[in-house]
């Protein structure tokens, strides 16, 4: 082997001796971050987060500053230097820790406890960012800089459907240019092989909400009065049938088939036994419509009608005989290639009105679209070429994820290939009551997020 391959084994390896000597640190500056609580449902604690988060990347010698946005700041921050600029997206915002009885550990303190982390927001997002800056840190300890033009975007509203982020990027093009982007999430499956996912499905969240009374009344006038529980209740059912398929006009029109190379990948991550796993781990004996195997997986192709939540009438203890005056849900419909969240959101409204239903009022709260990476980008084959290296294992290819993100802005406006590497795993709780990660997967997802930061500066990909 020639001594330029033996000069980057000794990069590499003085790299990872770097992150290890460093990990004190680095779970000091976790814990200082998931001691900043940042809600972002209620806006608690969000511009002191911001400021802390910028405070980290100035400690690491990268410009950063503070952007409006509709709603929270986002920081955006860069340096290294080089020919080749990376875009790394993350958030600093989280989802509430409620309820709180069931934390075994405060949610704001970060926690050891056998060989896992534990916090809210250790693993959505604060986590990875913190890795992604101690991957940079040791390159820049080895080498003297970070090798590569590296910028963040760090948002504080991702948990909420990012409100104003898109309109940011659109509005900052030039100045968010990159070769390639690495997205918030990732890290290892069930088997502990390194998850590489090219996609997200986008999303349209809607408040239905039906008013049949001025106040509510009496059970006894259930015979005469009009029910608003029951009103909403055939409003919903007329929205799915129960083989799942979703009944509004036009809904699928737009879904892109599934091609042969994603069928192929699919057909790479059948495990019976981490099927099995799953199921053991949600309390279920089967999937929906007992899918299994490729199907079940291919499924995630397919869009949904999710019904996230449901009021009306009396919830407390015991008895009240009453007939609800108002109901409202909230649902979410994940979109797939080639959804418009727009036009689901038109095809919503007349769904209802030709079903009878023109007293349901629909309010739009979210919305994103889908977007996927083709799996050919030279930038994939390098970060699965790099996480093999790292992990030791081959690389479990996700062509698309069941959750969304605002990966489309940046697909589309900056053009850019995104792929997820991280610290996380499937067991990780990560909206849920002790959120955690595993140490040793934080420890290897910090080197994979080096690796491929220097391979990638060092070839010409």
């Amino acid at each position: 082997m020639g001594k330029g391959f033996d000069v980057n084994l000794q990069a590499t390896a003085a790299v990872n001796n770097s992150i290890d000597r460093r990990l004190p640190d680095t779970l000091d500056r976790l814990a200082r971050l998931i001691a900043q609580p940042s809600v972002a449902s209620r806006g608690e604690g969000m511009q002191a987060c911001a400021e802390l988060v910028a405070g980290l990347l100035e400690d690491l010698g990268f410009n950063a500053r503070l952007m409006p946005t509709s709603t929270f700041p986002v920081i955006y921050a860069e340096g290294g230097s080089g020919d080749k600029t990376l875009i790394c997206y993350n958030h600093y915002d989280v989802q509430p820790e409620e309820p709180l009885e069931l934390w075994e550990s405060p949610p704001f303190q970060l926690a050891e406890r056998g060989g896992k982390l534990y916090g809210r927001g250790v693993g959505d997002d604060k986590g990875q960012l913190v890795s992604r800056l101690a991957a940079l840190r040791a390159l820049r300890d080895v080498l003297g800089e970070v090798p590569c033009r590296v910028k963040f975007v760090i948002e504080g509203g991702e948990e909420i459907g990012s409100p104003g982020l898109p309109e940011l990027v659109d509005e900052n093009r030039d100045l968010f240019a990159a070769d390639a982007c690495v997205w918030e999430t990732g890290g290892v499956d069930y088997k502990d092989r390194p998850t590489l996912t090219l996609g997200a499905r986008g999303i349209l969240y809607v408040q239905l909400s039906v008013r049949s009374l001025n106040h509510d009344e009496h059970s006894g006038g259930a015979h005469i009065v009009p029910n608003a529980a029951w009103r909403l209740v055939r409003a919903l059912a007329s929205i799915k049938d129960g083989q799942e398929r979703i009944l509004i006009s036009g809904f699928y029109d737009d879904v892109r088939p599934l091609g042969d190379i994603d069928r192929g990948l699919f057909g790479k991550l059948v495990e019976p036994d981490v099927e099995a796993r799953e199921k053991e781990f949600l309390g279920i004996d089967s999937y929906v419509q007992g899918r299994t195997g490729q199907e079940a997986l291919e499924a995630v192709f397919e869009p949904t009608a999710n019904i996230c939540g449901i009021s009306s009438g009396y919830q407390g203890e015991g008895l009240k005989t009453v007939i609800p005056a108002e109901a409202s849900a909230k649902m979410d419909f994940r979109l797939v290639p080639d959804q418009d969240p727009a036009d689901i959101l038109r095809k919503l409204r007349i769904h209802l009105d030709q079903e009878g239903f023109e007293d349901v009022e629909v309010q739009f709260m979210a919305a994103e679209s889908p977007a996927v990476t083709p799996y050919s980008d030279p930038f994939v084959q390098l970060t699965a070429a790099t996480a093999e290296e790292v992990y030791g294992s081959s690389v479990a290819v996700h062509p698309l994820t069941g959750g969304s993100g605002p990966l489309h802005a940046f697909r589309h406006y900056l053009g850019v290939p995104i792929v997820t590497l991280g610290v996380g795993y499937p067991e990780g709780l990560a909206h849920a009551p002790n959120e955690n990660i595993r140490l040793r997967d934080f420890i290897l997802g910090t080197r994979h997020m080096a690796h491929l930061v220097q391979r990638w500066a060092e070839e010409e990909v």
